[in-house]
Order: C-alpha cells, then structure tokens, then sequence
C-alpha cells in the first residue's frame, strides 16, 4: 500500500464526548503559510484548500483550528469555510479561545472570562456555524483557570459550544476544570524529543479517565510554530530507515502508540505530505523499536 491509499481508519477512533473523531486528525496552522502565524510567507491560497479536500478524501474527521490562525493574507478557519462548507456529516471542528492577535498579527493579552464569548463568536462567525463542537480554553500562565472556564460552560450551557477542552495546562488544572464542566480532551505541548514530566503526568491521568490528550507540536518538535524539525535522533531515524518512512511518520506513530486516547493533529500545506502523515497512522512501531524512542527522548531530558 502507498500513503495515498491509506486513509485515517488504520490508527482507528476515539470518542470526544458524544462525536466519533479519527485517530490522526489535522492541525490548521499551517494552512495559512509556510510557517505559523506572521512567520514564513502566506501560502498558495488553492492548495490549502486543496490540503482540506484531500483530508476529507483521506478519512479525517477532527480538524483542530483557531481565529487565531492566520498570516498576513490566510486565515485557517476561512480557508476551512470555504473548503468544507455545507460541512460533511461526521466532521468535528475543534477551536482554541484565550490568546488574541490583533488586525496586525500582534499578540494582546490574554482575553479575560468576559471577553471569551466574543471569541467564541468570532469562530463561529469565520466557520460558518451556529456552534462549535468542541472548545479549548487556552491557558496564558493565569494560576487559575476557573474563571474563564466557567464562562465557558456557560456558553456551553447556552447552546453555542457543545464539548470542552483545555489546553497549554498543568495537571491541577485538568481537576480545576473538571469541577465546574466535563472536560473531552486536553491539549498539550507534547514530542518524543521534549521530555516533560507534567505532561507524561496529564497524559497518564486523561488515559485512566477516557480523556483525549491531545499533542501539538509532535512533529514540529523544538522549531514550534516555524516548522518541522529537521533534528532527527539517530533512534528516530534508524527507525524510519527500517519501515521506509519519513522520520515525521515515525514521529506521528511513536505519539499514537502512547495510547489510544491520543490524537495526533499534525498540520501541513502540501496534499502529500497530509498523505504521509495519516498513513503514519497505519505505522505499527515494535516493542524494542518503542524502548529504544523513549530511552532516547529521557536522555534529551
């Protein structure tokens, strides 16, 4: 088989409360240049929309996105829009509210609880829905995140947000929250070269309570919002050498095999490279092969 004819059924499905998403799923940041936000160059405007298409094409029903996501001429949830409108059936959206970037592209603060509604709103506005099915609170280093949590749930009690999330947390966040409104998923910083241990902690404690963990940056690794690393690990890539595939593939098979209730959400503005990345989803990783990742990201620690 070829990565175009593996779709996302091979790494199977998760429940995000009451929604059925695929495994390996797409992050939208990339949609919108060669780099994140104000980095890079803006991308070819068809070929972000043809990314979209192939994703559908190719099985993937979690698309994780944001109003936040744009370049100086893309915006990922109007490229989404107008890509994947009137939406397929089956289809969830996940958006992230909390951080703000003002018409310039320049960072604000932190949108305090009040302020959150209009985020919510904006999504909805650039999507095109009358709700979103699931939301993430992204923390912006507030000790506590109860307050804008709960004007959340608020919203979700008002029929515009229908699953929560919470993202960039500390473990005590995840009980903070779950105190006020169930939460689906949390989303976290997360990458076979970046031991951390309050994130090995939070993905141990989503899995025991059917919590989706959610990585970003899995691929991208140290480069962040600039990109793929292109820093392999020899582990990473004798592995790749082995199944005659991309380190970025062995990258997205290692975060899948850290237990079904992860999603990997790796992005990409190339069709081919989308192909690659779910069909890293098929990518069956041994045992040894396993030890030998996770004895090289300690030693990166």
């Amino acid at each position: 088989m070829t990565s175009e004819t593996i779709t996302a059924d091979a790494a199977g499905t998760w429940e995000l409360g009451d929604l059925t998403v695929s495994r390996v799923g797409f992050g939208a940041m990339r949609l919108t240049g060669s780099a994140a936000f104000h980095f890079g160059t803006p991308s070819d405007r068809e070929r972000s929309i043809a990314v979209l298409h192939k994703a559908i094409e190719l099985g993937v029903s979690h698309i994780d996105t944001a109003a936040f996501y744009f370049s100086a001429l893309r915006s990922a949830n109007e490229l989404i829009n107008t890509a994947l409108a009137p939406y397929p059936d089956g289809l969830v959206i996940a958006t992230k509210v909390g951080p703000y970037r003002d018409y310039y592209g320049e960072w604000g603060t932190s949108a305090r609880p009040d302020q959150l509604r209009g985020h919510v709103e904006e999504n909805l506005r650039q999507l095109g829905r009358d709700h979103l099915d699931v939301v993430y609170l992204r923390r912006m280093r507030q000790d506590s995140i109860a307050e804008h949590f709960g004007a959340l749930a608020e919203l979700r009690e008002a029929g515009l947000v229908r699953h929560l999330g919470i993202s960039g947390v500390e473990p005590r966040h995840l009980a903070e929250a779950q105190a006020i409104a169930p939460v689906v998923s949390v989303q976290n910083r997360y990458a076979l070269d970046r031991p951390d241990p309050e994130a090995d902690e939070l993905l141990r404690r989503c899995g025991e309570q059917g919590i989706a963990f959610v990585p970003f940056y899995a691929v991208a690794g140290d480069t962040g919002e600039r990109g793929a690393t292109t820093a392999h690990d020899d582990e990473v890539l004798a592995v790749a050498r082995a199944h005659g595939v991309s380190p970025a593939q062995v990258r997205i098979a290692w975060t899948l095999h850290q237990g079904p209730h992860v999603l990997a959400i790796p992005g990409t503005g190339s069709p081919d490279h989308l192909a690659e990345n779910v069909a890293a989803g098929a990518l069956c990783l041994t045992a040894d092969e396993l030890a030998r990742l996770n004895a090289a990201r300690e030693q990166a620690g």
